[in-house]
């Protein structure tokens, strides 16, 4: 319960106007931060600071607190949280309009736990005797126990489960006579005790917890638990909305890229986005146009642009009719009959870089 979404008000800063005590300052704003105020329905009663519109506080997210004792007499004099004062309206430092935490909060809200109620000892402060003081301001603010051990409600959390050790998770160590010298929890009454001669499930697992939940009074134990279970809950619906599967852009990488995925041994698809309609692979066939190269017989080259002629398509990346480094004699094809172009993938009237023929290679040359 410590470290879920709790929220509480307790004291975050302390204007000390006179302290006369033994204690000095930091010993006393330590103390204050960490006596239990009323936080009943803290979570939309009182705003964050840093959601407030205020500069430094106001009365939307903070509260106001004084404190104000001298001992006059010849004892010992107890400065304890009754002593606190609520300050309904606090002495803002800006003029802020009421918003509507005002309206949700109860009577009580901000109040020192147990003050006028003698049924509730206070929490003690400090101790100072005749001629002594104490006057300072307290400006309590919202938080969660993540932040700090004040924004804690719980003093005490326990569980327990088997209570009758049915499963032998734990042994006891006794003299005579095991019931009496370990007696069961009340937990017990909520199960059925076992029999002495019910043979040992070797396979069963516990299936029923009992928890505590002891809170300083700022919050009831039930409010702690049901808001722990809802803030529970939106971190695993956080987590499984994270691990879902987002859809894929529709780019040529990911699942729209239908004209690089569908290649098959340098083959392209039909109107693919690098070349014009190419039927074959690399190698260009008679009448054919390659992916790259241009196709024979009209069809424009993949990275050209100028169309080809009848007697021979241009090259894969220029607009010559030539071939990379060959001779214009050799190297384009002499008609849709003769084959594709040069480029990559040339004919053998028309070879490509292995070709030893240096007059129409394309770098062995």
């Amino acid at each position: 319960m410590r470290g879920g979404a709790q929220y509480m008000a307790a004291i975050d800063m302390v204007e000390v106007e006179t302290n006369t005590s033994v204690l000095p300052d930091e010993f006393i704003a330590h103390r204050l931060g960490m006596i239990p105020l009323v936080s009943t329905n803290c979570d939309e009663a009182i705003r964050y600071q840093r959601d407030c519109t205020c500069l430094s506080s106001c009365q939307n997210c903070s509260i106001e607190l004084s404190l104000n004792v001298a001992c006059n007499d010849g004892r010992t004099m107890d400065i304890t949280s009754d002593h606190l004062e609520f300050v309904r309206h606090g002495n803002w430092k800006e003029d802020a309009e009421d918003g509507e935490e005002i309206q949700k909060r109860t009577e009580d809200f901000g109040f020192p736990v147990g003050k006028n109620d003698p049924s509730v000892p206070p929490v003690l402060i400090c101790k100072i005797r005749k001629g002594q003081e104490i006057r300072l301001r307290c400006i309590a603010k919202k938080g969660i126990s993540k932040e700090h051990a004040k924004w804690s409600p719980c003093s005490a959390v326990s569980f327990e489960y088997d209570p009758h050790n049915r499963l032998r998770h734990t042994t006891y160590w006794y003299e005579t006579d095991i019931k009496k010298e370990w007696p069961l929890s009340t937990n017990a009454e909520e199960e059925e005790a076992p029999r002495d001669d019910e043979p040992f499930d070797y396979n069963a697992k516990p299936n029923k917890f009992y928890f505590e939940v002891e809170t300083d009074g700022s919050l009831g134990p039930q409010e702690v638990v049901q808001k722990g279970l809802a803030e529970l809950q939106t971190k695993l619906a956080n987590l499984i909305l994270g691990l879902k599967t987002q859809p894929p852009d529709a780019d040529g990488f990911s699942g729209g890229g239908d004209q690089l995925a569908a290649q098959t041994n340098g083959a392209a698809t039909a109107n693919t986005s690098w070349g014009a309609q190419p039927t074959g692979g690399w190698p260009g066939a008679s009448g054919s146009g390659s992916t790259w190269g241009p196709a024979a017989g009209g069809a424009t080259a993949a990275w050209s642009g100028s169309p080809g002629s009848a007697g021979g398509g241009t090259t894969a990346w220029g607009g010559a009719t030539a071939a990379w480094g060959s001779p214009t004699g050799g190297a384009a094809g002499a008609g849709a009959g003769a084959g594709a172009a040069g480029g990559w993938s040339g004919t053998p009237q028309n070879p490509g870089w292995a070709s030893p023929q240096p007059q129409s290679g394309g770098w062995n040359v």
